[in-house]
């Protein structure tokens, strides 16, 4: 909808180059410096966002800040009737993203040699405190030769107070997100490094390391899960290499590399040998994040039970009848041995299930938790809260309702107060706001035919009239897309209807140079045909006129003739000989031969009349030849003076044959 349109008299947008979540990319020509730029057009759904209007104009004013041979420059940043843009060094080539798609997974010392460009851009940003936050191949760029440019610093930043609470935000760059980003908290320079970690994951085995059925699902293995070991899909990377992606990720920041140059200054050497065999790289266990369970020995059991024993005494008789009967007391005391024998048995083991049952199922049995109550919260923080009470958070249940905000949280499965026990899975019933439906695709139909329609239908129709191929009054663009979900009563409806065939109108080219007026008619997809012709006026080289003249509304295709001056024509000399002067001899004295002085003047291109090419006397008349050389368009000149007096004076044409 925006090619050929100029922004700020400048800015002439050529192609659409690229595009994802937050922006377009066009290719476009800066009319003043005469040079190529990529103009980065913020989404027209950001447009109307005053908060994040204003940071991403703070953001992208910071970035002009940095100058790195692998950061893209940015020149400028502007707006233009609601468009908002960022104008940027224009990059040949490809997004490492489709660098990756077509190649696989990369040798090491390419890899190497990708990051060590990328960890050294990063170093340089991190100097200027400034965070890139979106780290991903897509908002990378390499050239030809090899040479990597990071771009989408200012844009990136902007986004970043939206990410905690708007979750769509954060799911475009999912598989690349720090823990502490998916978990809504603030992004810093160990965010960029863990980002770092994964390109160089995916650049050493061709794929991501953490894949789901959605977003969400992905995000919380950042949460939760270790990073695999890259060796599983590309068994040649050294454990050197290894351990700097191991390092690079950690789930701790605090474990992560803390600088972009320490990470740099271990890519630069990850290949020497005394390091390819290195150990591999751990995190130190946390005393306190894992609790052995003590193992009962047997005489803890026993001194247990001994705490406890009850002892049984045994019968008084008189003395008299003991004596009298010993030999029975005897049969009794074996008797009663026996049975304190197996008393205590018995109590041994009714300590033993009493433990069994009681004591040592607390240490593995999961405790008892109430679900909280996070009802009203934003997804992420609810997510947050869940998670730090030991519960394991499902992919959400998305519920249509005009009571709750978008985004919000609508109630819990298993409901709040609920007693369940730890690491149970809970379900979040978000809110999807009002009910929304398809939006319908009006491309291709009449405005004036849908208009009363479409006003009636939405809130607010604004109409924007662009110059296309297709039929004029035919809508060829509209917002939100056909593939948006919207609640139509409340949606306001951009189209861009086409005003008949994209008409170019090329400026005076009058003294440009043949190769810049070729070259910008070129870029516009006219033809040029060239014609040459010679001037005095014009440097050679150089345009002397067009044809139509400047400002004709032309279509792609069309011819537009350049006249180039060749310069000065050349000067042709022609040699002309002029035969058989007479030069008569008039005495004054009858009879009387009396010397007369003759003086012969020529002009050509060798010689001035201002002096006499020859001076003889004679006595009689005589007759003489001259030659003269004489250049196109010019004329020979002779005079012949006789003692002082002129008697011949005579032109010499440029001869025609």
């Amino acid at each position: 909808m925006l090619i050929g349109k100029r922004l700020n008299d400048r800015y002439k947008l050529l192609k659409m180059i690229g595009g994802g979540g937050m922006a377009n990319v066009y290719l476009a020509h800066d009319d003043i410096l005469g040079r190529d730029v990529a103009v980065k057009i913020l989404r027209l759904d950001y447009s109307n966002n005053e908060e994040f209007i204003k940071r991403f104009h703070r953001e992208a004013q910071s970035v002009t800040t940095l100058s790195h041979p692998n950061i893209v420059n940015m020149y400028d940043v502007g707006e233009e009737d609601g468009i908002y843009y960022l104008v940027m060094e224009y990059v040949p080539g490809q997004t490492l993203k489709q660098y990756i798609i077509e190649r696989g997974m990369l040798p090491i010392g390419e890899a190497l040699d990708i990051m060590e460009q990328l960890t050294s851009a990063m170093a340089h940003a991190h100097h200027f405190e400034i965070v890139h936050r979106d780290i991903k191949p897509h908002n990378i760029l390499i050239r030809a030769d090899g040479v990597i440019k990071v771009t989408d610093f200012g844009i990136a930043t902007a986004t970043s107070a939206t990410t905690i609470t708007h979750t769509n935000s954060v799911l475009g760059s999912v598989h690349y997100l720090s823990p502490e980003q998916a978990r809504g908290g603030i992004a810093n320079k160990q965010s960029d490094i863990y980002s770092l970690g994964i390109v160089m994951f995916e650049l050493l085995t061709g794929r991501q390391p953490f894949s789901g059925e959605s977003a969400v699902a992905i995000a919380l293995k950042h949460l939760q899960s270790e990073i695999p070991s890259p060796k599983r899909w590309n068994e040649s990377i050294p454990q050197s290499v290894e351990n700097i992606i191991l390092k690079a990720t950690a789930k701790d920041p605090f474990h992560r590399y803390q600088s972009a140059n320490a990470m740099k200054r271990d890519i630069e050497t990850a290949l020497y040998p005394e390091r390819i065999n290195e150990q591999p790289f751990y995190i130190p266990e946390d005393m306190e994040a894992t609790k052995a369970i003590p193992v009962i020995q047997q005489e803890q059991l026993f001194e247990n039970v001994t705490d406890e024993t009850i002892v049984l005494q045994g019968s008084k008789v008189d003395e008299q009848a003991r004596k009298e009967d010993e030999d029975l007391n005897k049969k009794k005391k074996r008797s009663n041995k026996w049975l304190k024998v197996l008393i205590t048995t018995f109590l041994l083991l009714a300590i033993g299930i009493t433990l069994a049952l009681t004591v040592i199922p607390g240490f593995f049995i999961p405790k008892d938790v109430k679900v909280p109550d996070v009802a009203g919260m934003k997804y992420t923080t609810a997510v947050n809260t869940l998670v730090e009470k030991g519960f394991e958070v499902t992919e959400p249940n998305i519920v249509y309702t005009d009571d709750v905000e978008t985004g919000d949280v609508i109630k819990t499965d298993p409901v709040a107060g609920r007693v369940v026990k730890e690491n149970s899975k809970i379900t979040i019933y978000q809110s999807g706001g009002k009910k929304k439906s398809k939006m319908i695709d009006f491309t291709g139909k009449d405005l004036e035919s849908i208009r009363t329609e479409l006003e009636e239908k939405y809130k607010q129709v604004t109409v924007y009239y662009i110059e296309d191929d297709r039929p004029k009054g035919a809508i060829v663009e509209q917002f939100p897309t056909s593939d948006q979900m919207v609640v139509e009563a409340e949606q306001e409806l951009k189209i861009w209807v086409s005003k008949g065939p994209y008409q170019i109108r090329p400026g005076d080219f009058s003294r440009w140079t043949e190769n810049s007026a070729t070259g910008y008619l070129n870029e516009r997809k006219l033809t040029p045909d060239i014609k040459r012709e010679y001037s005095d006026t014009v440097d050679k080289g150089l345009v002397i006129s067009q044809s139509p003249k400047p400002g004709t509304p032309l279509k792609e295709g069309d011819k537009v003739t350049i006249v180039i001056s060749d310069g000065p024509k050349p000067k042709v000399t022609k040699t002309v000989k002029v035969d058989n002067i007479s030069i008569p001899y008039e005495s004054s004295i009858i009879g009387e031969k009396k010397p007369q002085t003759i003086e012969i003047y020529k002009e050509d291109m060798q010689q001035k009349m201002d002096r006499p090419i020859e001076t003889r006397t004679i006595s009689e008349s005589a007759t003489i030849s001259l030659e003269f050389v004489i250049q196109e368009g010019t004329k020979g000149h002779y005079k012949i003076v006789r003692d002082g007096v002129t008697i011949i004076d005579k032109e010499v044409p440029y001869p025609t044959q």
